[in-house]
Protein backbone atom coordinates (compact mmCIF):
# COMPACT_ATOMS: atom_id res chain seq x y z
CA UNK A 1 0.00 0.00 0.00
CA UNK A 2 1.38 3.67 -0.99
CA UNK A 3 0.57 7.34 -1.09
CA UNK A 4 1.13 10.19 -2.75
CA UNK A 5 2.58 12.86 -1.76
CA UNK A 6 3.33 16.47 -3.51
CA UNK A 7 7.10 17.00 -3.46
CA UNK A 8 9.44 20.20 -4.25
CA UNK A 9 11.73 18.98 -7.37
CA UNK A 10 14.47 21.40 -8.02
CA UNK A 11 15.55 20.65 -12.05
CA UNK A 12 19.31 22.20 -12.11
CA UNK A 13 21.43 22.46 -15.11
CA UNK A 14 24.90 21.56 -14.47
CA UNK A 15 27.04 21.72 -17.68
CA UNK A 16 25.19 19.38 -20.15
CA UNK A 17 22.92 17.70 -17.99
CA UNK A 18 20.00 18.42 -15.85
CA UNK A 19 20.08 17.57 -12.23
CA UNK A 20 16.92 16.52 -10.25
CA UNK A 21 16.52 16.91 -6.88
CA UNK A 22 14.29 16.90 -4.20
CA UNK A 23 15.13 18.52 -0.68
CA UNK A 24 12.62 16.59 1.27
CA UNK A 25 13.99 13.34 0.42
CA UNK A 26 16.89 14.45 0.03
CA UNK A 27 17.99 12.14 -3.34
CA UNK A 28 19.04 13.35 -6.67
CA UNK A 29 19.35 11.85 -10.32
CA UNK A 30 19.95 13.17 -13.80
CA UNK A 31 19.32 13.14 -17.43
CA UNK A 32 20.24 14.68 -20.60
CA UNK A 33 17.28 16.47 -20.86
CA UNK A 34 14.82 18.65 -18.12
CA UNK A 35 12.08 16.16 -19.23
CA UNK A 36 14.45 12.82 -18.78
CA UNK A 37 15.94 14.06 -15.33
CA UNK A 38 12.23 14.59 -14.38
CA UNK A 39 11.38 10.77 -15.54
CA UNK A 40 14.44 9.36 -13.90
CA UNK A 41 13.18 10.95 -10.69
CA UNK A 42 10.12 9.70 -10.53
CA UNK A 43 11.50 6.22 -10.93
CA UNK A 44 13.97 6.63 -8.12
CA UNK A 45 11.27 7.68 -5.78
CA UNK A 46 9.90 4.04 -5.74
CA UNK A 47 13.68 2.64 -5.24
CA UNK A 48 14.33 5.17 -2.46
CA UNK A 49 11.19 3.92 -0.52
CA UNK A 50 11.16 0.31 -1.41
CA UNK A 51 15.00 0.31 0.26
CA UNK A 52 13.66 2.16 2.89
CA UNK A 53 11.37 -0.55 3.66
CA UNK A 54 13.54 -3.80 2.79
CA UNK A 55 16.04 -2.20 5.27
CA UNK A 56 13.71 -1.16 8.30
CA UNK A 57 14.54 2.46 8.18
CA UNK A 58 11.52 4.15 6.85
CA UNK A 59 10.40 5.55 10.28
CA UNK A 60 14.12 6.71 11.42
CA UNK A 61 15.00 8.15 7.45
CA UNK A 62 11.62 9.97 7.13
CA UNK A 63 11.84 11.51 10.55
CA UNK A 64 15.77 12.67 10.28
CA UNK A 65 14.51 14.52 6.71
CA UNK A 66 11.45 16.48 8.43
CA UNK A 67 8.97 13.97 7.91
CA UNK A 68 6.03 13.73 10.56
CA UNK A 69 3.44 11.32 10.68
CA UNK A 70 -0.11 11.93 11.01
CA UNK A 71 -2.58 9.25 12.44
CA UNK A 72 -5.70 11.18 11.61
CA UNK A 73 -5.52 14.55 10.34
CA UNK A 74 -9.14 15.66 9.52
CA UNK A 75 -12.01 13.45 8.75
CA UNK A 76 -11.50 13.71 4.52
CA UNK A 77 -7.45 13.25 4.80
CA UNK A 78 -5.64 10.00 5.88
CA UNK A 79 -3.58 9.06 7.91
CA UNK A 80 0.17 8.69 7.10
CA UNK A 81 3.76 10.85 6.59
CA UNK A 82 3.33 14.19 5.26
CA UNK A 83 6.86 15.86 3.81
CA UNK A 84 7.89 19.22 5.22
CA UNK A 85 7.52 22.06 3.90
CA UNK A 86 10.19 23.51 1.40
CA UNK A 87 10.92 26.67 0.66
CA UNK A 88 13.12 27.48 -2.10
CA UNK A 89 14.57 31.50 -1.80
CA UNK A 90 17.00 33.14 -3.59
CA UNK A 91 20.03 34.56 -1.30
CA UNK A 92 22.56 36.96 -1.78
CA UNK A 93 26.29 35.10 -0.07
CA UNK A 94 29.65 35.70 0.55
CA UNK A 95 32.00 33.02 -1.10
CA UNK A 96 34.85 33.79 0.51
CA UNK A 97 37.49 33.03 -2.86
CA UNK A 98 38.52 35.77 -5.38
CA UNK A 99 36.76 35.76 -8.64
Amino acid sequence: MGFKASLIVNILRQGKRYIAHAPALDISTSGKSAAEARKRFAELVPIFFEELEEEGATKEVLSELGWKYESSVSKTATAGWRPPEVKSERMQVRIPITA
